[in-house]
């Protein structure tokens, strides 16, 4: 049996650093419109024009008031009202009050606002029943955001938190880094595409739809080259086909020792290899390396396998060469279960958020028991969930 601690073999976690290391952010920017920029990557720091709120303004709907002026016998007569975006203007006699509501800016000369519920409304006026104290409910002008703050760093990747914070400041345009090229193709005689009828010994390609989801959830310019047949020459042509187009190659099968597998051969040829296999079970079969121009990944043809490699060492690849410097890996968390692991690294994986459930375990620390199909990940995340029992370490 072929195990995967081969002392040979580069670990998960020497992979990616050997990965992340050679590889540089593209310097490629553009300036898009606000409205196009969802899961784009900042360039440059984004400086708020204005300040937020842009004037004091009320946070309650109640009274704004003197407090020198209040007592709890006397009533202030109201003297006007103050909404959002219609001002009290007029002038403010002494020894009154003003009706005001939830974000109406402050009159010249309050310097406090009591809310409504602390109110007793007569013909004669207002009393207020409690104290009112300087500033109270009383949000200043810039007590967000200054003026010339920097509202986000460079690589953050744009989303429904950030985009309505920008138009909140009235930003319109802004600098991005330019979305990254990614060429995909499978390879092998067996593999159709999906929706067409399958011949004798042939299945779907499966790995390219997968793999073209997830870069579509990244953000990425997909080149979808199809599937190669097991020629050298078609793979040949793909090769410097997707090289010449793409920032980064990512190719599905072909990575492992099989008389037809040419992708190896052809990265020798067209390019350097990193590296080629991994110390990881499922996922061995995963490569590395530089062609003329552009990087390539190649990903085992197990479609478990294809995807557990594409989020644990992919993924973080493609957060670098965006740009998105501010990206986290997934949460790892460790478990112990019934179960004796009987390999050094075991992945666990969850059907209900893939990319943020991914559970490591190493053998030195714990055991985790996985023989896991991608459609009953369900019950494993029940079972594994199931023994934690407190035992989770970070």
């Amino acid at each position: 049996m072929d195990h995967c601690n081969t002392s040979d073999l580069l670990s998960l976690e020497q992979a990616l650093t050997k990965m992340l290391s050679q590889v540089t952010p593209l310097h490629t920017t553009e300036t898009i419109a606000l409205t196009d920029a969802a899961g784009r990557i900042t360039a440059s720091a984004i400086i708020s024009p204005i300040a937020v709120p842009p004037f004091a303004n009320s946070a309650m709907d109640g009274y704004a008031v003197r407090c020198n002026e209040l007592s709890s016998t006397m009533p202030l007569p109201v003297a006007g009202k103050a909404f959002a975006g219609a001002p009290f203007k007029e002038e403010w006699p002494a020894n009154s009050c003003i009706r005001i509501m939830t974000g109406a800016p402050i009159p010249e000369g309050a310097d406090a606002v009591i809310m409504q519920e602390q109110a007793v409304v007569s013909e004669q006026g207002v009393i207020f029943s409690g104290n009112a104290r300087i500033g109270q409910n009383i949000r200043l002008a810039g007590e967000d955001i200054q003026q010339g703050a920097a509202v986000f760093p460079a690589g953050v990747k744009l989303g429904a938190a950030q985009l309505p914070l920008l138009a909140s400041l009235g930003i319109a345009e802004l600098t991005v880094f330019r979305t990254l090229k990614v060429a995909i193709f499978s390879t092998g005689d067996e593999l159709r595409p999906v929706g067409q009828p399958l011949g004798e010994g042939q299945i779907y390609d499966t790995n390219r739809f997968a793999v073209r989801l997830m870069l579509q959830q990244l953000g990425c310019q997909i080149i979808d080259l199809g599937v190669i047949r097991d020629d050298q020459q078609a793979l040949r042509k793909a090769f410097e086909q997707a090289d010449a187009v793409a920032d980064l190659v990512i190719s599905s099968g072909g990575v492992s020792v099989g008389e037809a597998d040419y992708t190896k051969q052809m990265l020798e040829e067209l390019g350097d290899i990193g590296f080629w296999k991994l110390a990881i079970k499922p996922g061995k079969p995963f490569a590395f390396g530089k062609l003329d121009h552009a990087w390539f990944c190649g990903l085992p043809g197990n479609p478990v396998s294809a995807a557990l490699t594409f989020y644990q060492l992919v993924q973080p690849l493609i957060a670098k060469l965006s740009g998105h410097s501010t990206w986290h890996p997934p949460l790892r968390l460790k478990a112990k279960t019934i179960t004796k692991l009987k390999k050094r690294r075991a992945v666990w994986i969850s059907s209900v958020g893939f990319s943020q459930r991914i559970l490591v375990a190493n053998w030195k620390q714990v055991q985790l028991a996985i023989k896991v199909h991608m459609s009953s990940a369900h019950s494993a995340k029940v079972t594994v969930l199931s023994c934690l029992s407190g035992n989770v370490a970070r």
